[in-house]
């Protein structure tokens, strides 16, 4: 067993891979991280609940060996940093992860407060909450770094919609399908250069001097590198994952009518995996019509691509075209959330980083700090990200317990204050608002 400082394995079955799959025995030991402000509320009723739901389904013969693991504000307190080199390596050692979410500081103030978000000049106590423990310089996003120095390649987010839920489109209960975002590279690898720096300058000069084509001195300067290996392992496992649920089609997003050889060739890489690896079960949308006549034989999975813009569009007015949707990092961001929001918000959106070994499940909206400790918040985020983490491990059984008991407390009006107001809103008769923890025991009690 790997010995760590602050890091205390339980006892149960570590997850193993092998030859590519994964080694589940009837108590695995997953890592969870609690995260900042409300991760402290949410994280806790998720285990209650993956604990509840487990144990039903498998009467007692099955139990997760929860393993904490810290950083952002407890990963200052144990460490004195709020990113631990232990917590990454732990991650790595258990191979599944879940997390609350973490603070991330967005301003130019040079410390940041990880227990209120408050972001000042100074190190030592917090000017806001007057905590003196909790104060660190600024950093870059933990999410972003675990990512990367797990090379969690794959952003997963399903889309769905529940009944009961208050949601925008006219077309919501038809919103059914999962986004692959590509997780390293474009925008989140990080090459990003002030104005007037030396790299910014140096960039601008080499493009003038290679190309001719001027660049504004006063600019600052962004590299957008999308690679042949990034691009076709993303599309790769969205393929697979369309095989292995059986799904109808794969699409390819991107921007390739501007960008040509960044977001075009990400599409045509898409496509050339489609061909040498899966072209036995795979066909293109210009195959079906130039050679079926667009029927679309039985078995097969329909690999297409859409421009980003238009998918936009296309995701509200006929978004049951759309199964698998992989797509590059910038555009993916903002698809991922344009689509929760198709089916009432990022309260209820689950999400997952995914390498090919290492899998690190997460509440995908933010902090809140103002709601820290108040049992207030929504939990659905992290749990159904814990239902994905269920499923990973093929524990689909106690996966859709959690889905029954959160459809029908939805159903019956039983939620958190962010959707009890929507649902009073829309004159809906016989709600029930409850805490983060209520909502907890209402999926529960409903399983």
């Amino acid at each position: 067993m790997v010995q760590f400082k602050e890091v205390q394995i339980p006892e149960g079955d570590l997850v193993e891979v092998r030859d590519g799959r994964l080694s589940i025995g009837d108590h695995p030991i997953i890592g969870y991280l609690r995260g900042d402000g409300i991760g402290l509320d949410i994280t806790p009723v998720m285990q209650q609940v993956v604990d509840s739901a487990v144990a039903k389904a498998y009467s007692g013969s099955r139990k997760v060996a929860w393993c904490p693991l810290f950083a952002g504000l407890e990963g200052l307190h144990h460490y004195g940093s709020e990113f631990p080199d232990e917590t990454v390596e732990a991650i790595r050692h258990l191979k599944i992860a879940i997390k609350g979410p973490f603070t991330t500081p967005i301003g130019e103030e040079t410390h940041v407060c990880l227990n209120c978000a408050h972001q000042q000049y100074h190190p030592g106590t917090c000017d806001k909450c007057g905590h003196d423990d909790s104060v660190c310089p600024r950093f870059r996003s933990i999410n972003v770094r675990l990512r990367q120095h797990l090379d969690l390649y794959a952003c997963v987010r399903p889309i769905r919609y529940f009944e009961g839920v208050p949601a925008p489109n006219k077309y919501a209960d038809k919103v059914d399908f999962i986004i692959f975002r590509e997780n390293t590279e474009d925008v989140y690898a990080g090459y990003d250069f002030e104005r007037g720096g030396d790299v910014a300058s140096a960039v601008i000069d080499l493009i003038e001097k290679m190309t001719g084509r001027k660049i504004r001195s006063d600019s600052g300067i962004g590299i957008k590198p999308i690679s042949v290996f990034g691009s076709k392992r993303l599309v790769r496992k969205a393929l697979k994952w369309a095989v292995a649920q059986k799904l109808p089609s794969v699409t390819l997003v991107h921007k390739g009518n501007i960008m040509k050889f960044t977001e075009g060739s990400f599409c045509k890489w898409g496509y050339e995996v489609a061909a040498e690896e899966f072209g036995d079960i795979t066909i293109t949308e210009k195959e079906l019509w130039e050679k079926l006549d667009g029927k679309m034989p039985a078995g097969k999975i329909l690999v297409k691509d859409r421009i980003a813009d238009s998918i936009f569009q296309q995701i509200q007015t006929r978004p049951d075209e759309y199964s698998v949707l992989a797509v590059p990092n910038l555009n993916g961001d903002y698809l991922s959330d344009a689509a929760i929001a198709l089916v009432g918000g990022l309260g209820l959106g689950p999400g997952a980083n995914m390498s090919d070994e290492v899998a690190l499940f997460e509440a995908t909206h933010g902090t809140a700090p103002k709601y820290t400790g108040m049992d207030k918040v929504n939990p659905g985020s992290i749990i159904l990200s814990a239902v994905m983490m269920l499923n990973h491990m093929g524990w689909n059984e106690a996966a859709d317990l959690i889905i029954k008991g959160m459809e029908a407390a939805i159903r019956e009006g039983v939620v958190t204050y962010d959707l009890a107001r929507l649902m009073v809103r829309e004159n809906r008769p016989n709600v029930t608002e409850v805490s983060c923890s209520g909502f907890g025991k209402a999926i529960v009690d409903r399983m």
